[in-house]
């Protein structure tokens, strides 16, 4: 199954590329609205593209704020070593 996720500009290019590898679509922020968007329009432009937002931007994480129920899915990292956490987490 193939997902489709909406890269946060904060988002390493490793792990955009491993999602790709991976079978997934991957699409950059940069691509489709300013790096510097507000959280407000990064997360409509999630929804307007039915995607699941892909952040390490730990606001995106607060349910009250952004409750489940409203988006396809909003995956908000907080790790140290991003590509080598994401990579285990993935292979699970």
């Amino acid at each position: 199954m193939s997902l489709r996720f909406f890269a946060d500009h904060c988002v390493p290019n490793s792990v955009i590329q491993m999602l790709q590898e991976a079978g997934h679509e991957a699409l950059r922020l940069r691509d489709h609205i300013p790096p510097d968007s507000s959280d407000q329009l990064v997360i409509l432009k999630t929804q307007e593209i039915d995607a699941i937002l892909l952040s390490l931007n730990g606001d995106f994480a607060d349910i009250v704020t952004y409750p489940p129920a409203r988006y396809k899915g909003i995956v908000a990292l907080q790790v140290r070593n991003t590509l080598r956490s994401f990579r285990s987490f993935w292979k699970g």
